[in-house]
């Protein structure tokens, strides 16, 4: 970090913004440890970078996030691309109004059907139709497209273990002890 006149720290030509702002912190309060925003400021950073490529790319198919996650989840399903729609709400964590409210764009679109059970009439499953497998085939392709096209500059086994540190990463965010103010529990 180099320093300014004015006392700011300021990035040297290697650091990014949230180099800066650990060094800011870590100035102003020694008595801190702001080695977390280093990694949750990143995180955050990517999230919102990596949203903005998602909406292009399923915006190109006439898809929002909410749109695409149902239908890749029927595909997922393998043939006949069907669910029931009580497996589609666990599968994404929202309520079956979320749900349902998706589903009923999704088939206004024409991309899926839905029937009722024969035996038991509370449950309705969701199914692709041609038009929607043609649409979620060809979305697929170019958001796994675009996240390599992100991860360019990580080998292999950078992404790998990337990916194992931050599945540890959401297991420890899971198991973090918070009162219900969000203050950490003793």
């Amino acid at each position: 970090m180099s320093h300014t006149g004015s006392g700011v720290n300021q990035p040297s030509s290697g650091d990014d913004a949230v180099d800066a702002i650990v060094s800011q912190w870590t100035h102003e309060r020694p008595d801190l440890d702001p080695s977390p925003i280093a990694l949750f400021g990143r995180v955050h950073r990517i999230y919102l970078r990596y949203q903005s490529v998602l909406t292009q790319v399923f915006g190109r198919h006439d898809l929002n996030s909410a749109s695409f996650d149902v239908l890749a989840a029927l595909r997922r399903a393998g043939a006949p691309y069907r669910k029931a729609g009580r497996d589609l709400a666990s599968g994404s964590l929202l309520s079956s109004a979320g749900v349902t409210f998706r589903l009923d764009r999704l088939e206004a679109a024409g991309l899926i059907t839905r029937q009722r059970d024969a035996e038991d009439r509370r449950v309705v499953y969701s199914q692709l139709t041609d038009k929607g497998l043609e649409v979620i085939n060809r979305a697929i392709e170019d958001h796994l497209r675009a996240e390599n096209a992100l991860l360019h500059h990580l080998t292999r086994e950078e992404r790998d273990e990337l990916a194992r540190l931050l599945s540890k990463l959401e297991r420890s965010i899971v198991e973090a002890d918070f009162d219900t103010d969000g203050e950490v529990a003793s």
